[in-house]
């Protein structure tokens, strides 16, 4: 007898529909046939992953902080590593609870975990960025040479200066000698002051106004020691051409010096991990947090935890 189309789709959906009720009672049936003490230690393990998982993100976290307060290149890139060991150690934590589930855990636990899962992801891509960026120290080193070889420059041109002011303080262009002197070294140290600041700055558009101050004081500066080069009886001094030495070295310092800054790799890496860094944290947790509760809350036929039975 041949049957007509409909009545075979019909009779192979039924056939397909009886066959997954029967996986699906199996599935149950097994799943109840398990004893209390094996689901037990299904619940531990899970719940033994997901404290693992919340400890080693809390590790990991304290670890990249160390990163971006290191004060050496070494010490941050230590803690950086230690930072993506622990991350791996979580990753390899999620996979191994996400076969677990895959098995035997509830919708409610898969959905829990892919939303974790979720979230873990953009801490990965956070981390990343954040620790290449914490292990260049650019600022720190900024400042190591603002307030060494730079400082060091300007005071030694400062020194040649005052005392090239004092020797020729009672030569016909004594006062004019004085008056530029000074200026120079005014103008000097007032770039020298700025320097830190803009190390310590954030933002792009400040840089920018600081940057213009220095530039002035600088064209200040070559202009005074410009003059006093012209001066005929200060042909030869060796106090000017100390002064004017140490300012040229001061000068290739100082590009150095705003190079780095403006690279502000820990002003950068410090600003992620109050902010963008902290927040998928907490996000992490808390998922990991509901995760834990709904492992925890799963009902195990015939064990009450110590509470007292429900009366029939």
């Amino acid at each position: 007898m041949t049957l007509r189309p409909g009545v075979r789709d019909g009779l192979w959906m039924s056939a397909g529909a009886g066959t997954l009720l029967v996986l699906v009672l199996l599935t149950l049936h097994l799943r109840k046939e398990a004893s209390p003490a094996a689901q037990l230690a299904f619940k531990a393990q899970r719940a033994d992953l997901v404290g693992r998982m919340q400890l080693g993100l809390a590790s990991a976290s304290e670890a990249e902080k160390s990163a971006v307060l290191a004060i050496t290149d070494q010490e941050s890139q230590a803690f950086a590593d230690q930072a993506r060991t622990r991350t791996m150690g979580v990753e390899q934590e999620r996979e191994q609870l996400q076969q677990l589930l895959s098995g035997a855990g509830t919708q409610g636990e898969k959905a829990l975990l892919d939303e974790f899962s979720q979230l873990f992801t953009e801490f990965q891509h956070i981390d990343d960025e954040l620790l290449k960026l914490a292990v260049q120290n650019t600022n720190l080193k900024a400042y190591a040479l603002a307030f060494g070889p730079a400082a060091g420059a300007i005071n030694e041109m400062n020194t040649a200066l005052s005392h090239l002011a004092a020797v020729n303080a009672d030569s016909p262009d004594g006062k004019k000698i004085i008056r530029l002197a000074l200026g120079a070294e005014i103008a000097a140290l007032r770039i020298e002051t700025l320097l830190p600041p803009h190390i310590a700055e954030a933002s792009d558009t400040r840089m920018d106004e600081l940057e213009a101050l220095i530039t002035q004081d600088d064209e200040k500066v070559q202009g005074d020691l410009k003059d006093l080069g012209a001066l005929p009886e200060l042909s030869g001094e060796t106090d000017l051409a100390t002064a004017t030495s140490g300012y040229a070295e001061f000068r290739a310092i100082k590009s150095q010096i705003l190079k780095l800054s403006r690279e502000n790799t820990n002003v950068r890496s410090l600003s992620i991990s109050l902010n963008q860094k902290r927040k998928v944290m907490l996000s992490c947790q808390e998922a990991l947090a509901h995760l834990q509760e709904a492992i925890l809350e799963e009902p195990i036929e015939g064990v009450t935890y110590g509470r007292p039975a429900k009366p029939r």
